[in-house]
């Protein structure tokens, strides 16, 4: 499948460059130097610190009086208070850290020619090509969710031709450890962090199996003489077993796994790496036209995709977000982090943590849709752990039920405020990720099954809401205070405040999903009833004096220090929610637009992600293409794809990526909207296996900018509208039933 296909004709230069390889546990960044290739390396559970609880047990004591000075208008004083009273002690969170390098030095010229290397999606596998002394050499990488190991396999078409010095490295703290035979090891700790110990322990190495020639071993270099074949095997581990059970043995568990692997054959690996790749990959595909633009290398498309036609790369991008999450949140691993898995610094921008002020969700909005529900598990079970740590911090914090997530969490679960008042102190990151969670499991083929399992933790969830909710002095409402709308300063010198639209919006969403959920489990009549006591008393969204939707329940937007700032925090209630429609609230619709154009476009990566879902929202296909145009260029896409926050955040890969499926076609319980917001640019194409809500599965052909032909599959029974630009029907469907249309039965 060449359409999935990334390829160069130079070698990475910088980090941004190489391509990753990932089984959602263990991570590699393939630079492809013919000369002196790098491989660097990282595995999902390997941060800094250990099992720690950043409650603050003077926080209670002073949080009436912050929310008695926010109520006053006196927000500077209340947040300067905040800051000395409330937040998280220690006040910052853990980072994610690298593991190390694998290097390759060749022991051939340094001139070569013919140079290519590639990533191909639909296998999963990097390569590299060059000929070099009149040999082709050609090598190619992968990491094996089957075996569980990096595999990087070097051969040529000149028997013997294979010589090399092989070595790894680490920026950590360890020793290497005596072998036989070989095999390299380096076993090490992690770093401590803000007054948090050093608890993990953690081993990477390797083992050459080589076909023809001889490997030695001399001071920590392994040298290949006269190989035919080399097989490089790689793995890392750490001692993390769950967030407060750090016992396991890293160097165990890789010398097991390194052992089991190099007793299979190469071919074997690689087809069983293959086929359990593609069984996730090939269960969506995206086509919305060709170009000659699409044969050049990536990089150049990258540079011309603004002024050029190549909806080949839009297609591609989104092909490229389903592999990151394929290759970063596996079943059994952890949730892809800011950079999915891939980090290289030992002091990573914000920690490659777990923002949950978007950034989390952001990640979380693809697998649906493209069809990789079984990606979402890792979400699911941070939610039942934070869950745990959560609770102790809404105790202690807030003396209230249920538990709380601010704005980041890490692989510890940690759940305080931290970082500083003005960013920190916002007490709905829980609610959001339930809302969120609830939300996905509709999209299921069991959404019974995933909602009964999330019940416990939701109702918990709701409970702190509850607890937390204060009334709005002069009104009936009940607002959350202290909060603030992720990350923005009003005009009154801080971003402390009470009851921002987001917080609103959040909560109404996650109390109607939450509400159902509880009179289907049975016996939850106090928790119904304190729902349906609540919502009404949130307060709506309003529209200021600018005709724009309001972020705060004041109407501060035009007055603002960052009016183009990057997060459009109030405008969740367009998206990813469902509550401003331009159907059912067209006014509020009509105030979002208008919130759109007066923040502007440029943005962060991530945040022009958003924009794009946020255009689609509101039918404007043209603009929404501008906006991918702004998203797919060098300012905001790095080389290999990844997303230029800047620098590299994977949100926006999932963001920009998402939205470009939102453009064709988008879902709500009850109704599915064919191409809402398809640009004049894209005017054929089509979609196959795109999930949408119901647990239905949509394959999609359209022509002449209308939809030709057209399956849907239900899981479960289930009735639906099908809506067009031309057409609207209901379609009935049992479990296992498939609806198909063509266009003669589409335009009767």
């Amino acid at each position: 499948m060449t359409d999935n296909l990334l390829w160069y004709d130079a070698p990475a230069r910088l980090w941004t460059d190489a391509l990753p390889l990932g089984n959602g546990r263990l991570g590699a960044m393939v630079f492809g130097d013919p000369v002196s290739e790098r491989l660097q390396i990282n595995e999902a559970t390997f941060w800094a610190g250990g099992p720690y609880q950043p409650v603050n047990a003077d926080a209670y004591g002073h949080l009436e009086d912050v929310r008695e000075l926010i109520f006053a208008g006196r927000y500077a004083e209340a947040e300067a208070m905040a800051e000395e009273h409330l937040m998280a002690r220690p006040i910052k969170q853990m980072s994610y850290q690298p593991v190390g390098d694998l290097h390759i030095d060749f022991l051939h010229s340094q001139t070569v020619g013919s140079y290519r290397r590639t990533l191909d999606l639909d296998t999963a596998i990097a390569t590299t090509s060059y000929i070099s002394e009149g040999i082709t050499f050609f090598r190619e990488a992968f990491v094996s969710p089957v075996d569980g190991v990096l595999v990087v396999r070097l051969s040529a078409d000149r028997p013997g031709a294979i010589r090399c010095r092989i070595s790894i490295d680490s920026p950590q703290r360890g020793q290497f450890v005596e072998q036989n035979g070989p095999e390299l090891t380096f076993s090490g700790a992690g770093k401590a962090e803000w007054g948090i110990p050093a608890a993990l322990r953690f081993a990477f190495g390797i083992r050459v199996v080589n076909i023809g020639g001889s490997v030695s071993s001399s001071s920590g270099i392994l040298s290949a003489k006269g190989a035919d074949e080399l097989l490089i095997l790689l793995d890392a581990a750490t001692s993390f077993r769950r967030y407060d059970d750090v016992s396991g043995d890293a160097d165990g568990i890789i010398t097991g796994r390194l052992t089991k692997a190099a007793r299979r054959s190469i071919e074997s690996m690689r087809r069983d790496h293959i086929t359990e790749h593609q069984r996730l990959f090939r269960s969506f595909t995206v086509d919305l036209g060709t170009t000659p633009a699409a044969s050049q290398p990536t990089d150049r498309r990258i540079s011309g995709f603004a002024e050029g036609n190549d909806p080949a790369l839009a297609a591609l991008y989104v092909q490229f977000g389903r592999y990151l999450v394929i290759a970063s949140s596996r079943p059994g691993t952890q949730p892809a982090n800011l950079q999915g898995i891939w980090n290289e610094e030992t002091d990573p921008p914000w920690g490659s943590k777990y923002t949950a002020n978007i950034n989390l969700q952001m990640n979380y909005w693809l697998p649906a849709p493209a069809n990789l529900p079984e990606c979402i598990e890792p979400l699911v079970e941070m939610a039942e752990e934070l869950a745990e740590t959560g609770s102790e911090m809404a105790e202690v914090h807030y003396r209230a039920r249920g538990w709380v997530m601010h704005h980041n969490t890490d692989l510890w679960r940690a759940t305080g405020p931290i970082d500083g008042a003005k960013w920190g102190l916002w007490p709905t990151g829980g609610a959001w990720l339930m809302a969120q969670l609830l939300d996905l499991s509709d999209y299921l083929d069991d959404a019974e099954g995933l909602r009964r399992r999330l019940f416990p933790v939701a109702k918990a969830a709701a409970e702190f809401i509850f607890d937390v909710l204060v009334p709005l002095p002069g009104t009936d409402y009940l607002v959350t205070n202290p909060s603030l709308s992720p990350e923005n300063v009003h005009p009154h010198g801080a971003s402390l405040c009470a009851g921002p639209a987001m917080d609103s919006q959040i909560i109404r969403d996650f109390l109607n999903l939450l509400r159902p959920l509880a009179v289907s489990i049975g016996g939850e009549d106090a928790l119904v009833s304190t729902i349906d006591r609540v919502l009404p008393h949130l307060p709506p969204d309003r529209i200021g004096a600018a005709g724009q939707l309001q972020e705060w329940l004041e109407d501060w937007d035009m007055q603002v220090p960052e009016i183009h700032h990057r997060h459009v925090s109030h405008l969740y209630g367009l998206y990813p929610s469902w509550q401003i429609d331009m159907d059912r609230t067209p006014a509020l619709a009509a105030a979002a637009r208008r919130s759109l154009e007066i923040r502007g476009d440029d943005a962060t990566g991530w945040g022009i992600g958003w924009r794009i879902n946020l255009w689609a929202r509101l039918r404007d296909g043209d603009h929404a293409l501008d906006v991918v145009k702004m998203l797919i260029g060098p300012e905001r896409t790095y080389t290999n794809l990844f997303d230029a926050h800047p620098p590299f955040q994977i949100d926006g890969n999932f963001g920009g990526a998402t939205g470009i499926l939102e453009m064709l076609v988008q879902s709500r319980p009850g109704e599915i909207h064919l191409l809402p917001a398809l640009p004049k640019a894209w005017p054929r194409g089509s979609v196959r296996g795109l999930r949408v809500r119901g647990g239905m599965l949509l394959d999609l052909d359209w022509e002449n900018g209308r939809p030709v032909k057209i399956a849907i599959s239900a899981a479960r029974d289930i009735q639906t509208v099908i809506r067009f630009a031309d057409g609207r029907f209901t379609v009935t469907l049992a479990a296992g039933q498939t609806f198909m249309a063509s266009k003669d039965e589409l335009f009767v």
